[in-house]
């Protein structure tokens, strides 16, 4: 059995597909997504509506995003938060044009299942943006920091690595798990087309809501498969590249 943790889609669906092929996933495989499913390429709801179908025959794990949030509340409530119409929310609403009542009722209970965070067998923390509690995520006050929190990310970066792991100024968050896999925070803002790895942290996370592509990793042997530059599948749209979705730092 393999597993992949694959980073954030943001309804870039044809981009997925070509992922999922170069994956040949079998039915004895599993696959942990990392969240931010929608706003972003067309293909939002569609995105959702492959996700549930696939999970019929795949072992999947679905993690909650910040962009998975907002398009909850709007299914939920029928209203759009301000924050999320500028940043994809818009072409999310539109992607769910010829979807009926009964079919958003059964993404709205999709995005409901999600989990917030996973943790495997092997002590490996499944998270879309981190938590701040130096106890871990099962102590963490503020559950916002499981799809807003930039900190752990940071952290790993800006870290000594010639700190040892026994001691004392070695990141109490870190220690409580062997490895932890993030999305949110896209590689490409540093400049990387790939996911990136710092102390026990992997960003998955490489762009696809903008010039970026999708990116999946193997937990066992590291090794990186992406589509082709998600763009590329939409080029009449301009995805989450528009400068209105820029104006603040929110992915």
């Amino acid at each position: 059995m393999r597993t992949f943790a694959i980073g954030d889609i943001h309804g870039g669906l044809k981009a997925l597909k070509q992922l999922l092929e170069k994956l040949q996933i079998t039915k004895e495989d599993k696959l942990i997504f990392l969240g931010d499913y929608v706003d972003g390429w067309s293909e939002s709801a569609q995105v959702i509506k492959y996700l549930i179908e696939l999970s019929k025959t795949i072992n999947c794990v679905f993690i909650k995003g910040n962009h998975d949030v907002w398009c909850e509340e709007w299914l939920s409530f029928g209203i759009g938060n301000q924050v999320w119409l500028l940043h994809g929310g818009k072409g999310t609403i539109e992607s769910y044009g010829n979807f009926s009542k009964e079919q958003k009722r059964l993404h709205l209970n999709f995005f409901e299942a999600m989990d917030m965070y996973h943790i495997d067998d092997q002590n490996r923390l499944f998270i879309h943006a981190g938590f701040t509690s130096m106890h871990g995520v099962e102590s963490e006050h503020n559950i916002q920091n499981f799809y807003f929190d930039r900190t752990l990310w940071e952290m790993a970066l800006t870290m000594d690595k010639r700190i040892e792991e026994n001691s004392e100024l070695y990141p109490k968050r870190l220690k409580h798990y062997k490895e932890i896999y993030i999305g949110h925070t896209p590689t490409t803002n540093f400049n990387q087309d790939k996911p990136m790895h710092a102390i026990n942290v992997w960003d998955v996370d490489t762009g696809a809501a903008f010039k970026g592509k999708l990116s999946a990793v193997d937990l066992e042997t590291k090794e990186v498969f992406q589509s082709d530059v998600v763009m590329s599948f939409y080029p009449d749209e301009t995805g989450r590249n528009d400068k209105t979705y820029n104006q603040m730092n929110i992915n």
